[in-house]
């Protein structure tokens, strides 16, 4: 199953998309937000180029777990996908995957210009990474108590 990672951002939404086995996940690219309607038909072209079955939003918690403005519009943002999408759509929390890609793209001695170019689909792949982790470690425990 293809699953889309989504960092939503104000100006930008990076794209991350899963392996068929939903083991691994990579960024694919970067929508340049403009009207919703115009965002929406950006993303079902990916939607329907790679046959995306499932899409998960980068949801963006307050440190202490509480959720601020940012998450409210990735809310009615996932409530929009949900109504478009005829297949689940989740959320995931992406509390410092921003952070992180920007870490690992400074490990690498990528330049300030090439890091502003990729680090919203980075940060995808990470939100991806970290729910499919999540997904790939559940499914094992539960295939334990069988």
């Amino acid at each position: 199953m293809k699953i889309l990672g989504i960092d939503f951002g104000t100006k930008t939404m990076g794209l991350a998309i899963s392996d068929d086995i939903g083991l691994l996940g990579h960024g694919v690219g970067v929508i340049k937000r403009s009207t919703l309607p115009r965002d929406l038909l950006e993303l079902q072209k990916k939607v329907c180029d790679y046959h995306v079955e499932k899409i998960v939003v980068g949801l963006p918690r307050n440190m202490d777990g509480s959720l601020g403005k940012a998450a409210e519009q990735v809310l009615a943002f996932v409530e929009t996908l949900k109504s478009i999408f005829h297949f689940p759509v989740e959320t995931w929390d992406e509390r410092l995957s921003t952070v992180e890609a920007e870490r690992l793209l400074r490990s690498r001695d990528m330049g300030h210009q090439k890091r502003r170019k990729i680090i919203d689909k980075v940060a995808a792949a990470i939100i991806l990474q970290g729910y499919l982790d999540h997904a790939d470690h559940a499914n094992k425990s539960h295939l334990s108590k069988i």
